[in-house]
Order: C-alpha cells, then sequence, then structure tokens
C-alpha cells in the first residue's frame, strides 16, 4: 500500500464504483479519468479514490470532487477529458452537475432527482403506508 504525499493536491475526486454505477461502466470511467490525469502529469494536483455507493443510484456513474463539493451524475468515459479540464480551469463541469455545495449545504440542479430522506424513520412511515 501507498502513502502519499498529498502536499501539492488541489483536487480529490471521489469515482463511485457501488453496484449500480458498476453496472454502467464505472470501472471504465474510473480509469479513464486516472488516465487523463496522468497523461497529463498532474497526478501530484488531481487525486482519486474509487469509493463504494454514494446514495444516488439514480445519478449513475456518480463522481464528487472535492474541494468545492460538486456533485456529477451520468458521467461516462468520454467525459473525462473535459471533466479534467475543469478541474484544472477551477470550474465546475456544468453539463454533468447535479449538486453544487454552496457553503451552508447543497443546492440540486434543476432536473435531479430529489431522492428519499435520509431520516429512518421517516422512509420506514412512508413504506408502511404504500
Amino acid at each position: 500500500m501507498a502513502t502519499w504525499n498529498l502536499s501539492n493536491t488541489k483536487h480529490h475526486v471521489l469515482i463511485c464504483n457501488g453496484s449500480s454505477c458498476t453496472e454502467v461502466g464505472s470501472e471504465e470511467l474510473t480509469q479513464a479519468i486516472r488516465k487523463e490525469i496522468s497523461d497529463r502529469q498532474v497526478d501530484d494536483t488531481i487525486h482519486t479514490t474509487r469509493t463504494r455507493c454514494n446514495g444516488r443510484c439514480h445519478d449513475k456513474c456518480v463522481v464528487i470532487a472535492y474541494p468545492k463539493g460538486t456533485w456529477y451524475k451520468d458521467l461516462k468515459p468520454e467525459d473525462a477529458s473535459p471533466f479534467v479540464d475543469s478541474l484544472l480551469a477551477n470550474e465546475a463541469y456544468t453539463e454533468k452537475v447535479s449538486h453544487s455545495f454552496l457553503g451552508d449545504g447543497f443546492v440540486r440542479a434543476e432536473g435531479v432527482v430529489a431522492g428519499v430522506t435520509k431520516d429512518k424513520e421517516k422512509v420506514i412511515r412512508v413504506s408502511k403506508i404504500k
């Protein structure tokens, strides 16, 4: 196992490899983003982490970029280049944004499904009603 020196890291990219995302190509997306980063020799600037489910299966493939806290949806391997372009320009890849962090919470992009509440009591009550 490696212990990376993150002192030059400006972006941390979390790439969902949960089961729903894996079914639609998250492994290929992960490799495409990592190849783009490597080809541009910006490994010191952009660090990637493959995750398990991030809880937005409707938006598969999901990628989250920090420190801005921008969540992306429907990413495909062909999005790797413009996605890395956006990181290096310190901008959002606007065509694929699902949620943006505005300092006091997340704002959902227009047309993005809200999803279910994280309050387990409410989820149980709603499922019993149906």
